[in-house]
């Protein structure tokens, strides 16, 4: 998930909180707490504003994409320590975005292209729409995997929320084909983390009535019919 991701809903895209949890019991959904959202967006806010302070330093104005790439790569893999450390376990999309993180940026740094880093979220993007579609032609709708301990849901919504993240990302993909194609380096950087965020916090929100209608609780007492005579 790109995306990314820390939202309290299926519908929403909670990624990263409990999806490796032993407790396989359904649970009402719940916020994410501010530490994993520090998690999943601490590395790409720190990756802008690094490369943006290091423009204004005339010595390193040249080089300041790939120390920022340097940056990104260390606070990712800080990111999957912390995890590791405090938890006990990595969230799967974390080791995702941490070996895309780590190869795109190693290539940037390696072959001074800033090319690479800039392709980083357009591999992500078409990984996750890619990984998700096949989940559901494979009939292992990796979704209701994910989120199944959190929400109760029939399997036609959680192939109906499949797909539209899966369209999502993969329109996120061609949305920053387009950026890198027509925005300078410096803008790219500047606004990427905006343009492309905001649309998935929208977007989120917009599936959240459909994940919470159709939710229902395990313990809840079963519909009564009337009696007949």
């Amino acid at each position: 998930m790109p995306f990314s991701a820390s939202f309290w809903s299926a519908g929403v895209g909670l990624p990263y909180q409990d999806l490796m949890s032993e407790d396989t019991t359904a649970q009402k959904p719940r916020p994410a707490d501010t530490g994993q959202l520090f998690i999943d967006l601490g590395p790409t806010v720190l990756f802008v504003v690094a490369y943006n302070v290091l423009l204004r330093v005339s010595a390193l104005k040249t080089e300041a994409v790939y120390i920022a790439t340097a940056i990104f790569i260390v606070s990712t893999l800080a990111a999957i320590g912390y995890c590791l450390w405090k938890r006990g376990r990595i969230p799967p999309v974390l080791i995702v975005t941490g070996v895309i993180v780590t190869a795109f940026g190693g290539l940037t740094i390696a072959f001074h292209d800033e090319t690479f880093v800039k392709l980083k979220p357009t591999v992500a993007n078409f990984f996750y729409a890619a990984a998700i579609t096949g989940s559901v032609l494979a009939k292992q709708n990796v979704w209701k995997l994910l989120f199944g301990h959190v929400f109760t849901l029939p399997d036609r919504i959680w192939t109906v929320l499949a797909l539209r993240w899966a369209a999502f990302f993969f329109c996120m993909g061609l949305l920053n084909e387009v950026l890198r194609n027509t925005m300078t380096t410096e803008g790219w950087v500047t606004w990427h983390f905006p343009i492309l965020y905001i649309p998935t916090l929208l977007f989120a929100v917009a599936n959240t009535p459909l994940v919470m209608k159709h939710h229902r609780d395990d313990d809840a007492p079963p519909a009564q019919t009337a009696p007949t005579a």
